[in-house]
């Protein structure tokens, strides 16, 4: 078992892969190097000396500059290191792509919901969306009367602890007992409904937008509804609107028409102003759901191939590990994925800082990547006018765990997007279409942009963590995959994969990207239901990129 990492020949910033005690000796590439202060496992240390303003390298690439003198083998920290990348430029691009190996799935299916459109989606769901948030009152009234009616819910065992308690106190326990009591274990959640078993929910997307913003605020916000009412994971919607918001319907129309000029799954559109009374409003918004429903649950699912798979790849709560076992998996998968003509999507924007001449390069054309470093230095731009660039991208969580610069953290979170040729540049809100990988512009706020690639059209979301996020979907299932297998198991509750395997020298990266896909297939045939899914993890914020009026 390893305790260092030099993941590129080029690096001289090394990985500690284990707790390294000063003065302990290490060895890289046949060169030992004596560690000059106590380095936690996932930081790093110089390779050699590093005099002041030397050039740091990790992944192969630029990720930073010295503002301080670092010895052979001292620490890498937040004080003698600042973010530095490399400049690029479009010239050329290079697609030249050896694909992985796909024999041993070509002819795997997973059991999913065809759309007359030819799409097949993951889960079956019935929306509930506001245009504006005038209507997330209305919204909610609905969300009260169908849930339990439905068949929906879930047993609030959180409620029944806090009624323990209150009992206890007023029993006349005292503080110390009450906080010493041993509260039982809740039973492991289940969703199962009887009444309509081919639906796999109704979901009530809530926001605060739709008014109030810029126009540009109010056409993405459409677009990115668009993109929920339009994706394969839907079976229909009903849609709440005042009548005098910026988000207007015909705006929404028009953008599911952009998506789907065939689009034929029932949408209903309730203008409350229209009805005048909210009584009336509400019942008439009963009515077309629950017959919606009724008639959603006549879709059955049957085998698809691989190749109708959309998967999004997302990273939230990174660590030092992550782009050396969590994210080179979802890279694996994204590769296989991609030769079998599927779709994956890689965004985050603001992590991708520091590696763009890289995927500049892999663009299937100039013009490709040419709106690639456009939208990457408009975005950067704008960041940077309100005191906060690219640069200012890693969390203090992120620090703590040794992502201590933002190209360090890009340059790990880019091996998400593996190596296969980038056929398509998507801004947001827009709607992926090619085969093969595409980049879509999205904050690295992890809602946002897991928000953002569900719009676009993922069925399926690869979400790496190393420090533990609860982050969801209301429409697709997001996999939590573990970096280390600490935390895998520490919160067991909330990761559906430990990818720890790679960093404790148990499995190769082939084995567990094999071990993953075989549960991506699992889940997107709803055999297995991810943990966000089981724990309501229904999470939902748009991106607003402009500013209020």
């Amino acid at each position: 078992m390893n305790n260092i990492l030099q993941i590129d020949p080029k690096d001289n910033a090394i990985v500690a892969l284990r707790d390294l005690p000063k003065d302990s000796t290490v060895i890289v590439n046949k060169i030992s190097v004596i560690v000059q202060e106590n380095i936690a496992a996932k930081h790093k240390f110089a390779l050699y000396n590093l005099p002041l303003g030397s050039k740091v390298y990790m992944y192969g690439v630029l990720v930073g500059k010295t503002v301080a003198d670092v010895p052979e083998g001292g620490l890498l920290t937040t004080f003698n290191l600042r973010h530095a990348v490399e400049d690029y430029s479009v010239k050329q691009t290079d697609t030249t792509w050896l694909p992985p190996n796909t024999d041993a799935w070509k002819n795997r299916t997973f059991n999913g919901f065809y759309r007359k459109s030819g799409n097949v989606g993951t889960a079956n769901y019935w929306l509930v969306i506001p245009l504006v948030f005038c209507e997330n009152h209305n919204v909610d009234k609905l969300k009260s009367a169908l849930i339990t009616t439905l068949g929906y819910q879930t047993t609030d065992t959180y409620e029944a602890k806090a009624q323990q308690l209150l009992s206890l106190v007023q029993s006349g326990k005292t503080k110390e007992e009450v906080l010493n009591f041993k509260l039982p274990k809740s039973p492991k959640s289940t969703i199962v409904n009887s009444k309509f078993p081919n639906v796999d929910g109704i979901k009530f997307l809530t926001h605060e937008g739709g008014c109030g913003g810029t126009r540009q605020d109010a056409q993405a916000l459409c677009g990115l509804l668009a993109g929920y009412i339009t994706h394969p994971n839907v079976a229909g919607a009903t849609v709440l609107s005042l009548g005098c918001q910026n988000a207007e319907a015909r705006i929404l129309q028009e953008e599911i028409h952009k998506r789907n000029p065939e689009f034929d799954c029932p949408v209903h559109i309730l203008d409350q102003q229209a009805f005048g009374i909210e009584e009336d409003l509400i019942d008439e918004a009963l009515k077309l759901t629950i017959l919606g429903i009724v008639e959603a649950n006549e879709n059955k699912r049957q085998p698809a191939p691989l190749s109708k798979l959309r998967i999004g790849l997302e990273c939230g709560g990174s660590d030092g590990f992550s782009g050396i076992s969590a994210n080179p998996t979802l890279g694996y998968v994204s590769d296989i994925i991609s030769a079998l003509k599927g779709k994956t999507i890689l965004s985050e924007f603001p992590e991708l800082c520091g590696v763009e001449q890289e995927l500049a390069n892999r663009c299937v054309s100039i013009e490709k990547a040419t709106r690639f470093q456009e939208l990457m230095t408009t975005y950067n731009s704008r960041a940077a006018a309100v005191g906060s660039g690219f640069d200012m991208n890693p969390s203090p969580g992120n620090i703590k765990d040794g992502l201590i610069t933002d190209a360090i953290k890009s340059a790990g979170a880019a091996k998400k997007g593996g190596s296969s040729p980038i056929t398509d540049i998507l801004d947001y809100p827009e709607a992926i279409k090619e085969v093969g990988l595409s980049l879509l512009c999205t904050p690295g706020n992890d809602v946002e942009s897991t928000t953002a690639m569900v719009g676009s059209g993922a069925t399926v979301v690869l979400f790496t963590t190393g420090l533990g996020t609860p982050t969801g979907n209301p429409i697709a299932p997001v996999i939590k995959v573990a970096t280390n297998t600490i935390l895998s198991e520490r919160m067991s509750d909330i990761i559906d994969f430990n990818a720890g395997t790679i960093i404790d020298g148990n499995e190769t990266l082939e084995e567990t990207g094999n071990r993953l896909l075989n549960l991506i297939i699992d889940i997107a045939s709803g055999d297995i239901q991810v943990k966000a899914v089981l724990n309501r993890q229904d999470d939902f914020i748009p991106w607003k990129r402009g500013v209020s009026l």
